[in-house]
């Protein structure tokens, strides 16, 4: 069967020029004889505008340039085809792709591409909302909200962030109910993981498998 890969870019994800990279992109794909294209990221995650595409033109593969955000957006609106995804980590944390063990540098994530064979990875819904990788509530997640406002992405942007946070930091009142058990607790953050990181190999979850059917 051949393929055909449908790339999409995040231009504003992490700090690498994409302009270099999808110069890399097209010059490697073609060299494979692999017919493509390549769709910029849409800032509202909502990525059904492409399925008619996807359908007439026999999408194979939809591989996404971006971070962890713009990966659980498309694998989320576009889940329903059977097709294979791929990531090329291009944003601040990268968590997923680590996770995966998918290398930081865009030839070697090119070569998986182009010659790794698709494995099953698990994804979760919390309050109807598709995620690949975890679930942030609490201390975490209000870093991760006050990061995605600021201009520039970047590791130093998200250390910022945290250290900004960390001083004004209190504990959440949590009220969880697991299996028809309920209790109560305060918590500075929970994280419902289904990766093992946060991103940059930041480690939150140890035993956490992206495959065997549970969450941490």
């Amino acid at each position: 069967m051949d393929r055909h890969i449908l790339y999409i870019i995040n231009p504003i994800s992490g700090t690498r020029t994409k302009k270099d990279l999808r110069e890399l992109i097209e010059k490697k794909t073609r060299e494979q004889n692999i017919s493509f294209q390549v769709f910029p990221s849409v800032a509202s995650g909502d990525y059904t505008f492409l399925e008619s595409y996807i359908e007439q033109n026999h999408v194979t593969d939809i591989v996404i340039a971006g971070g962890d955000g713009t990966v659980s957006q498309v694998v989320g609106s576009l889940m329903r085809f059977k097709v294979n995804f791929g990531i090329i980590p291009c944003g601040s944390g990268n968590g997923l792709a680590y996770a995966a063990g998918i290398p930081k540098e865009p030839q070697k994530a090119l070569d998986i591409i182009f010659h790794g064979k698709p494995v099953s990875t698990d994804g979760f819904y919390i309050n109807r909302q598709f995620a690949c990788m975890l679930c942030g509530l609490g201390f975490d997640a209000k870093v991760a909200h006050d990061f995605a406002q600021q201009p520039k992405r970047g590791l130093p942007t998200y250390i910022k962030e945290v250290v900004k946070n960390f001083f004004s930091a209190a504990t959440y009142k949590f009220e969880l109910t697991i299996r028809n058990r309920k209790f109560q607790t305060d918590a500075f953050f929970i994280s419902v993981a289904n990766s093992n990181q946060f991103g940059n190999n930041f480690t939150i979850a140890p035993k956490a498998s992206l495959s065997d059917g549970l969450l941490d």
